[in-house]
């Protein structure tokens, strides 16, 4: 695997080459070209905001942000989100990583599926955002130019992927749909599961126990 992708280095570093190898023994090969891209697209979306970044806390982030859709190590009673972003920060501290480096990553993976708010973060924070929103949502699309989207998909093929992802998502999330309250994975569910019903966010404050 080429170590520079558009021109996006992949840092060389023991750190990074273990999360690529747990990343890519756990998930699909669907979930690992698109856990890279995100790195990738978040890397020169962060290059073209003339953002400073550490780039394997980046990388990290990237890699683990869909590791609770996985078999191995989802779980049932919180959001996936939360599952992936307790194994990467297990993981970085298990490496010597820092407490608050670790925070900084399980902050960007818990919050990637929350519109705006982390944007407004650390860049390792919003750059994990900014790669999921271009290679699931087309958001950004054209701030990186043809060039760079080709060498990417290149690198990493998205073939039949707004299927498939879908997909991924509907099976992570059919067993624990109560978690999806609030988030997009509830519009997910309400496609593809029948009989699925979101929690309505208005009666739950007219049914709460409450007397006035």
């Amino acid at each position: 695997m080429p170590t520079r992708i558009a021109d996006i280095e992949i840092p060389d570093t023991k750190l990074v080459a273990e999360a690529t190898e747990l990343v890519r023994e756990a998930a699909s090969p669907l979930l690992y070209h698109h856990s890279r891209r995100v790195y990738l697209f978040g890397a020169l979306r962060g290059r073209e905001q003339g953002l400073r970044y550490d780039p394997e806390l980046l990388y990290v982030g990237a890699m683990f942000h869909d590791l609770g859709l996985t078999p191995e190590y989802r779980r049932t009673d919180q959001r996936f989100e939360i599952d992936s972003a307790d194994e990467a920060r297990s993981f970085l501290l298990a490496h010597g990583i820092s407490e608050d480096a670790a925070t900084l990553v399980w902050t960007g993976i818990a919050l990637h599926t929350t519109p705006e708010v982390p944007l407004h973060m650390a860049p390792e924070i919003a750059l994990v955002t900014r790669g999921v929103e271009l290679d699931v949502l087309g958001i950004g699309y054209h701030a990186v130019s043809d060039e760079q989207r080709a060498a990417v998909t290149e690198a990493h093929p998205r073939p039949d992927f707004k299927r498939q992802i879908l997909e991924a998502f509907t099976d992570g999330n059919a067993d624990r749909p109560e978690t999806t309250f609030g988030n997009v994975n509830a519009d997910v569910l309400e496609h593809f599961v029948p009989g699925f019903r979101r929690v309505d966010f208005v009666e739950v404050i007219q049914g709460s126990d409450w007397p006035e």
